[in-house]
């Protein structure tokens, strides 16, 4: 089964190859008319078109017959004018933008009702888990679509463990550098004084123990891509040495005084708040800049609890693979009470759990129990967890999530994540009436009128 995809939004295209392929289809891709018309003489079995193209409208192309197959209409103008123009010119479908996969899923099988083996030519990559049907998952192909062929330097933010080298790695498959090296270091987990060293090289007798010229990360992915991960652990002074590099395209090895020029594109990450780190003078607001010029944002798991089953089944395929074991079958149960947890260590957590219910599991299936006993709870049907139980769970997690990075301040830190939770509770409680909630919380009412200007959480609002 072939199909065929003309649109001029390279996301777009991306995002239905993807799909297309995993419905066993062989995608061939057009972004003009032009393109379209010498693919005139080759046989396909469906067509997703866009309406407007760079060089002509898509209707027009529908109407000439150009493409006889089921014809599925793209368009970002949802308008019933276009849909009954859209049904008018002959076509199977109106799929407005952004569009459901599922939709696109049921589409291809109107035209395979026995569904084909998988086309194994230009297989999407298997190693990667980025994975996911919610829309916040769809946002972000559409995005990596568009920019993974330029030389943009990218942003990328998520929590430990969402898969930000994963994202890195898929941009740099998909680049015109994918035949050149692609370089990760994580900042955070290098020294200090060894990290300048790392990344731009040394000369032979640079400091102790320097007995031989090295070059760095930055001269090692010349051609190729530069990931640096936890960009928001960078000391400062290399964070000048760093916008210098960006600004001249040259780095200087320690011990030298000569520059290497260099030609890297660069994909940065962090799972921390840059802006927070600006404001507190942590980081420099011009590299910022420099480095967020396309943000790309990976969402938690536990903002998008529907795509947890997915992952869940491949993770496990996977793991099961790499054991040389059978695939033991996730029950329905087992599945939901995957998709409640809450995942503070995100796909990483999710993987170390599916390898260990591979292990573990003695049976063909996978059940509550088995899902409870991995994820460390004592009794699968024990639906009371008490309130230091939650806190320590949910901490463990947290201290998780810091990975590499360095906490300082934590209690600090901590306290203003838990005290505005707290007061929001009590107030919507106590419907914003302060003398109450200053009574549940044992607090001075002078108190809690400061705390809830210093959290800036105003009473009103929870008044009925």
């Amino acid at each position: 089964m072939r199909a065929l995809v003309i649109d001029d939004d390279q996301g777009i295209r991306w995002i239905l190859e993807r799909v297309l392929r995993e419905e066993g289809f062989e995608v061939v891709q057009a972004e003009s008319i032009a393109q379209a018309e010498a693919l005139a003489k080759e046989q396909f079995d469906i067509l997703f078109l866009d309406v407007y193209l760079p060089d002509g409208n898509g209707m027009s192309l529908l109407e000439s017959g150009l493409f006889d197959v089921p014809t599925v209409m793209l368009t970002a103008e949802t308008t019933f004018g276009h849909a009954a123009e859209a049904y008018r010119r002959g076509a199977m479908e109106y799929l407005p933008k952004p569009f459901d996969l599922n939709e696109v899923r049921q589409l291809a099988n109107r035209v395979a009702p026995q569904k084909p083996t998988p086309v194994k030519a230009k297989p999407v990559k298997t190693d990667t888990v980025i994975i996911g049907r919610s829309q916040a998952m769809q946002h972000l192909f559409r995005t990596l679509g568009r920019v993974a062929a330029s030389d943009l330097t990218v942003m990328i933010t998520g929590e430990s463990g969402t898969g930000k080298e994963l994202v890195a790695q898929e941009l740099h498959q998909r680049s015109h550098r994918k035949s050149e090296a692609f370089v990760p270091i994580n900042t955070a987990a290098i020294p200090a004084e060894l990290l300048e060293a790392e990344l731009f090289g040394h000369e032979k007798g640079a400091f102790t123990g320097a007995d031989r010229a090295r070059s760095g990360r930055f001269e090692q992915a010349d051609g190729g891509t530069l990931f640096l991960d936890e960009i928001g652990d960078m000391p400062a002074a290399l964070q000048a040495k760093l916008l210098r590099v960006l600004e001249t395209g040259a780095v200087q090895r320690v011990g030298s005084s000569r520059d290497h020029s260099v030609n890297v594109r660069l994909l940065a990450a962090t799972h921390q708040d840059l802006q927070m780190k600006i404001r507190k003078g942590e980081f420099r607001e011009d590299l910022y800049y420099r480095l967020n010029v396309i943000p790309v944002h990976i969402p938690p798991l536990r903002e998008r609890r529907d795509d947890i089953p997915e992952l869940a089944e491949f993770l496990l395929k996977q793991a099961a693979e790499e054991l040389e074991m059978h695939v033991p079958i996730l029950l329905d149960d087992a599945l939901e009470l995957l998709k409640r947890y809450d995942w503070y260590g995100n796909v990483r957590e999710l993987k170390n759990v599916m390898r260990r219910l591979a292990i573990l599991t003695p049976g063909a299936s996978i059940t509550l129990s088995d899902v409870a006993l991995a994820l460390g709870h004592q009794d699968a049907n024990d639906e009371q967890e008490g309130l230091g139980d939650a806190v320590r769970r949910t901490l463990k997690g947290y201290m998780d999530q810091l990975g590499y990075a360095q906490a300082t301040g934590l209690h600090k830190h901590l306290l203003e994540q838990v005290e505005p939770a707290l007061l929001v509770l009590v107030m919507e409680r106590c419907h914003g009436n302060q003398l109450k909630a200053s009574e549940m919380l044992g607090l001075n009412r002078n108190t809690v009128r400061k705390l809830l200007k210093q959290y800036q959480i105003d009473p009103a609002y929870f008044r009925d």
